[in-house]
This record gives structure tokens, C-alpha cells and sequence, in this order.
């Protein structure tokens, strides 16, 4: 009998909870360990090599070495790198890469590495352009590897049970769902530096750069603060669209919006805090390389079977939606959550709790489903679980590409100040402004 293929036992087990050690069949022998490969490891990637590192970290590879010392430190039998491409060039023996990378780099090391047949473990959003975006759902279709996303909660019993409720008609029918963040918590709303800054003696600055364009180093990129760019990264929204759209896609079987609007504020003071006889006030200005200071994005999905078409609505930036009337008086909306505004009632979730009905009394009386959705317990075993012939993680590419579609789309909207009509057929827009951020040019010698 031929073992079952990824597909079939991921499907074998859509309604189980998959513990953290438990490992399906493959060629891989559940005893060896992978061979891994972390790429970007001085920020984000530094933890996901810790969920991993039950396996053989034998690889690490960043551009920074002062960033990455403390990783060099942790993991000293690891063979170094600073340019990923002579990395997957040299070492054929790697059988999963870690990607920790700013969102610029994300999708020419997810489609080198796929294009090798390696396993891959990739930061949200999965890439910064949405041709980006479809070109690394191909590759991963027909690479047939295991791939996850880097969004951890995307199984956790708090996420899934949310989606539970919402289908089981616990507040009817769902026409609108609101979802804010307390990001960005790096700059946005600024100019671009008018002069470059020497290169620390650490950092690969080219290496740094690779497919984005050139511009001169400045501490304004790199570390961290090159989320608020258009070039480097993807915005508040890029940051944690992902980390929240999971649980309203499946809570409501959404597939592709039709349509994507955005406002955008950029406030800046007029007066220092010590010049107290001048003027004080404040004026909306634009940046037109940089992600504003906060931003309003509203997707519109059409019906769905049964189920009524549907508004999504994102706020960042401090900005919150309306209070619901079912709230409780005195009660506040957390710093960040999702309110599924039903037929019959409302829904509350934060990052930090689970789902409660509202007004909080309703919670007294009322019995959740049962739970009959897939969960994970361990978001970074579930990947190497799937490295050795497991079931999919539950934030495959196949799904991640999906959220991350849904948040460059919201990300257009924002850069072009347009409401935008989306055809996921053709993958355009039908407005030349947009389109043209569909895809952009990478530097020579990358994709």
C-alpha cells in the first residue's frame, strides 16, 4: 500500500486537534531530524527558529551580523551566510528554509527555495506585491512542499472557536465584521531621508536591498522601520491583516471581495510644545512614499450560497470603529479585536481573549457549539510535523496567499486614495493608477 499523500491525510484529520508531536508518514523517517535552513534571523526570524529548533539548525544566513549575533551565539555549530542565494546554491542537503526577512525580500527567496523543491516557512505577508503574491501560489502548487505562514494563532483554540460561534447562528446572519489595530508602532507619515548615512561595517547594505530599488542606507530602513516604506514593506495593515483576517475568511466562507476602498490621515504639528505664543494646530498632508499615520480600508464580498454579502471594515493607527450599542456602559473596546455585527446580536474578539457575546450578559446563558473545526497546538509543530509527511499546517500557502491577496489589496487602496473595483479572475483592477503597483520592477540580477 503507497503511503497517503499531505492532501489526503490533512484531510483524514480536518476535524482533530493535531498534537505536537505527532508525525504522519513520508519519506523523511519521523526520528531524523529536519535539516534547516533560517534566513533573517536577527529579527522575527529569531523566534521562528526557536519554535523550530527541535530540528537540526545547521544554516543561518543574514545581512546583518551585529543583528544577528545573539542567533549566531544561540545556534554556534551553524554553518553562516550572508547572501541567501550561494546559501541554497552550495547547501543541497537543507530540506526546510525559515524566512525572517523585511516583506520586500519575501517572495525571491520563497520562489528560490520553492523552485529547489525545499520546505518553507515564510513571515506574513508572504510578499509585498500582489503579482508577487499569485506568482508564489503557483510555485508552491507545483512544488507540492510543505509551506506555512507565519500567522501563530491561526489554529489556537481562541481563533477557531470564533469562527465557530459566528457559523453556528449564534448572532444570525453576518453582513458586517469591524477589525482594528493599535500598529504602526515604527514610523509612517514621513519623508524620505534627503541624504544616505555610512553603512555599518556589519551590514550587506546591496544584500539588504536585493529586488527592492536602490536607495542610500539611512537608520530610517533598517532595523525594524522598514514596514512604514512602499519599497520595503506593506504598512500597519501588511503587519497584521493577516493575524486577524483568518478567523472572519473562515468564520464566513469568504473567497475574493469585489471591491476595496481606503481613507488615509496624515496629521503633523504646526508648533513645537515650547513655542507657546505661535499658532498651534495641525494640517493633513501627503507622504508619497511612505504609509500614513493611520488608515480606514473596507472590503465588499458579494453573497455566498446561503450566506448575504458582506462589508469588512479595517481601522489603524488608534483608530476604532464606532462602538457597538450592545456594549456594556463603561466598557471599552480593547487596543485591538474584530466585532462580527449579526442578525440577531454582536461578537467581540481580541487577540488576547477569546470570543464573548454582547452585552456581557448574554455569556451567562449561553452554550458554545461543539467544537468541530481543526486546531493546532503548536503552531511551529504542525510545519515540521508536515516536513516529514504530516497533515498541512492550517496556514499553508494556499491559504496564506489568500490572506495576503486580501491585505496588498488593502495596502493598494491606501497608496492610490481610490475605491477600487477587484476582478480575482484577471487579478486587476481596471484602473491604470493601481495596476501598475500590481507589479513592479525588481532590481538586475533578482526576480
Amino acid at each position: 500500500m503507497k503511503n497517503p499523500t499531505r492532501r489526503e491525510l490533512a484531510a483524514a484529520t480536518a476535524f482533530s486537534l493535531v498534537p505536537r508531536h505527532v508525525l504522519g508518514k513520508g519519506q523523511t523517517p519521523p526520528s531524523d531530524k529536519l535539516i534547516i535552513a533560517g534566513i533573517g534571523i536577527g529579527g522575527v526570524g529569531k523566534a521562528y527558529l526557536k519554535g523550530v529548533s527541535t530540528e537540526n539548525i545547521a544554516f543561518l544566513c543574514d545581512v546583518d551580523d551585529a543583528l544577528a549575533a545573539k542567533v549566531f551565539a544561540t545556534y554556534p555549530k551553524a554553518k553562516r551566510y550572508k547572501d541567501y542565494r550561494r546559501l541554497l546554491d552550495a547547501e543541497k542537503s537543507i530540506d526546510a528554509v525559515v524566512i525572517g526577512t523585511p516583506d520586500h525580500s519575501h517572495a525571491a527567496i520563497t520562489l528560490a527555495a520553492l523552485g529547489l523543491g525545499k520546505n518553507v516557512y515564510c513571515a506574513k505577508p508572504l510578499t509585498r506585491t500582489i503579482a508577487e503574491c499569485r506568482a508564489v501560489a503557483r510555485a508552491a502548487r507545483k512544488a507540492g512542499v510543505a509551506t506555512q505562514m507565519s500567522v501563530q494563532s491561526c489554529g489556537s483554540d481562541k481563533a477557531v472557536s470564533t469562527a465557530e460561534w459566528v457559523r453556528s447562528g449564534a448572532i444570525g446572519s453576518v453582513r458586517e465584521v469591524h477589525v482594528w489595530s493599535n500598529r504602526p508602532v515604527w514610523p509612517q507619515g514621513v519623508h524620505r531621508p534627503k541624504t544616505g548615512q555610512p553603512v555599518p561595517a556589519t551590514l550587506d547594505w546591496n544584500l539588504w536591498l536585493g529586488p527592492a530599488p536602490f536607495r542610500p542606507y539611512h537608520r530610517a530602513y533598517h532595523p525594524f522601520t522598514f514596514r512604514g516604506w512602499y519599497d520595503f514593506g506593506t504598512g500597519a495593515l501588511g503587519d497584521m491583516g493577516c493575524h486577524t483576517f483568518h478567523v472572519i475568511v473562515r468564520a464566513l466562507d469568504l473567497g475574493a471581495p469585489t471591491a476595496v476602498s481606503a481613507t488615509r490621515s496624515n496629521v503633523v504639528r504646526l508648533r513645537r510644545p515650547d513655542e507657546e505664543k505661535n499658532w498651534s494646530g495641525s494640517i493633513s498632508v501627503k507622504f508619497p512614499e511612505s504609509f500614513p499615520h493611520a488608515s480606514i480600508v473596507t472590503w465588499s464580498f458579494p453573497a455566498r450560497k446561503r450566506l448575504p454579502p458582506v462589508r469588512l471594515t479595517w481601522y489603524d493607527g488608534d483608530l476604532k470603529p464606532p462602538p457597538p450599542p450592545e456594549l456594556d456602559p463603561g466598557q471599552q473596546l480593547p487596543s485591538s479585536g474584530i466585532l462580527f455585527l449579526g442578525q440577531k446580536g454582536t461578537i467581540l474578539s481580541g487577540f488576547s481573549g477569546g470570543p464573548r457575546l454582547l452585552p456581557e450578559s448574554r455569556n451567562a446563558g449561553f452554550k458554545p457549539p461543539k467544537k468541530t473545526m481543526q486546531r493546532t497546538e503548536d503552531h511551529y509543530g504542525e510545519f515540521v510535523a508536515a516536513c516529514k509527511g504530516g497533515p498541512s499546517p492550517m496556514c499553508e500557502f494556499g491559504f496564506g496567499t489568500q490572506l495576503t491577496e486580501l491585505t496588498l489589496l488593502g495596502d493598494l487602496a491606501v497608496r492610490t486614495r481610490k475605491p477600487l473595483r477587484w476582478n480575482a479572475t484577471t487579478g486587476t483592477t481596471g484602473d491604470p493608477e493601481a495596476d501598475r503597483y500590481l507589479e513592479e520592477p525588481a532590481r538586475p540580477g533578482w526576480i
